[in-house]
């Protein structure tokens, strides 16, 4: 019984983190181009740099 309770909360965290990884916006989405404004250029990725440009600016 034990046993079963926590596999129980195990598959729930598993879900929980899974669900939480989807939380992120599409790339070149609005939302992605506001939350990419707010975060400090020298933080941004080469690929973020790259898609920004694509996707935000033109």
């Amino acid at each position: 019984m034990k046993l079963i309770k926590q596999l129980g909360l195990l598959a729930a965290m598993g879900v929980a983190v899974v669900s939480l990884q989807g939380c992120s916006p599409e790339v070149g989405s609005k939302e992605w181009c506001a939350e990419l404004k707010e975060k400090p250029k020298g933080d941004w990725s080469a690929n973020e740099a790259k898609d920004f440009a694509k996707s935000c600016l033109f």
